[in-house]
């Protein structure tokens, strides 16, 4: 890349929008998508959207229906309506096409939706994969696991980690109005549930639910038309890497996809400390030991030290670095097309100051990080949000 600092502070988010997450049996795709679109709408104060939408960027993992959809279900006609689908990283991949088409002087003002509905496929959970090397089934719960057993066996680390990781969560989860587990649970309900993937339980697992979100993004010197509080973006990339299990090199502690993209990001966005400059961040919780690995490998502190932090409180609401302020995958669910932008959505409201009970204090004057890993993982997403 010739100038990482090409798109800082060109793109500033102006509106954000949330369905309520959950098994949305009673609406469609587009019942979401309208929920979405339209409190972001406004949240930007846009009346018209036909005549000051200049274009669209819209994904999802299970939807095998394209951009119409999106367009259809809005009623935004002859304009530019991308899909893209990219894993997990699916919604921040989503927000990067949006900033870059603007950062191009391509579009004045965009929308990114994000959406998927994966309760009604008919099954519980992401899909069984056969490897078509090894001819072994494979699901997310066996790939992470193989990393939880590597992590404990070398830093020392166990399921007493895991279990803080869970109970914050879901705490958090009780206070955003639109996340779907709303249920505080103890140390005892944790050891109690069910094994799903040694040592993943129940309580370690996020579950698949049906959501949508949305941004309205615009060129800076006009977002003032639009919000009187306006967020820039400050870096947002995404990051491909080998599949783990057939990497040679990889050694199960850290995700180099998430690696990659955190020093890319972080020299985008101008971060040097992260632990000191970053005041809140969203990271990608499918288990709970995904959040534990990402708190090393996104910088907030050494590799091998996390269960320390835990221990000390440092990621809680009352922490130095609060993560998943709104209880993240582990009680929104993972609308795999929906979470990137969900995660934006939460970190825009807390730069903001707009979060209510879960609000963090202190953020101002720091950045707000979300991030994303998805396939085996083999992808990652990262966006850097900040004020002036």
């Amino acid at each position: 890349m010739a100038n990482k600092e090409s798109i800082r502070d060109k793109v500033s988010i102006v509106g954000v929008g949330c369905c309520q997450f959950g098994e949305n049996w009673d609406q469609s795709p587009s019942d979401m998508i309208v929920d979405a679109a339209y409190e972001a709408y406004a949240d930007a104060g846009i009346e018209k959207p036909q005549e000051q939408i200049d274009a669209v960027f819209t994904g999802s993992i299970y939807s095998n229906k394209g951009p119409h959809e999106c367009g259809d279900a809005l009623k935004l006609f002859n304009k530019p309506i991308s899909f893209a689908t990219n894993y997990c990283a699916t919604g921040t991949d989503l927000v990067r096409l949006g900033v870059m088409s603007i950062a191009a002087g391509l579009y004045d003002t965009v929308l990114v939706v994000g959406y998927d509905k994966p309760k009604d496929r008919g099954v519980s959970g992401p899909s069984v994969v056969v490897d078509r090397v090894r001819d072994l089934p494979q699901t997310p719960a066996g790939w992470f696991s193989l990393a939880a057993a590597t992590y404990f066996d070398k830093f020392g680390a166990s399921r007493e980690d895991l279990a803080k990781i869970a109970i914050k969560n879901h705490a958090n989860g009780c206070l955003a109005p639109k996340s779907f587990l709303k249920r505080q649970i103890t140390e005892e309900d944790y050891f109690k549930a069910r094994i799903i993937s040694w040592p993943f339980g129940l309580y370690d697992s996020a579950a698949q639910t049906d959501g949508a979100a949305a941004c309205v993004l615009t060129r800076s010197d006009l977002a003032s038309s639009f919000s009187s509080d306006p967020i820039l973006v400050k870096g947002v990339t995404v990051r491909a890497g080998p599949n783990p299990q057939k990497d040679p090199g990889n050694d199960f502690l850290s995700w180099k996809p998430t690696a990659w993209a955190r020093d890319d990001v972080y020299e985008m966005a101008g971060i040097t400390d992260p632990r000191g400059e970053i005041g809140v961040a969203q990271v990608h919780d499918c288990f709970s030991l995904t959040e534990l690995l990402t708190y090393e490998d996104l910088g907030f502190c050494e590799k091998g030290s996390a269960k320390e932090h835990i221990a000390d409180g440092a990621f809680e609401l009352g922490g130095d670095l609060p993560v998943n302020t709104d209880g993240g995958l582990k009680t929104f669910g993972h609308p795999t097309g929906a979470t990137g932008v969900r995660m934006v959505y939460e970190n825009v409201l807390q730069l903001r100051g707009q979060a209510g009970d879960r609000q963090v204090a202190g953020v101002d004057g720091k950045f707000a990080v979300s991030h994303n890993i998805g396939g085996h993982p083999t992808a990652c997403g990262i966006a850097v949000l900040g004020r002036q």
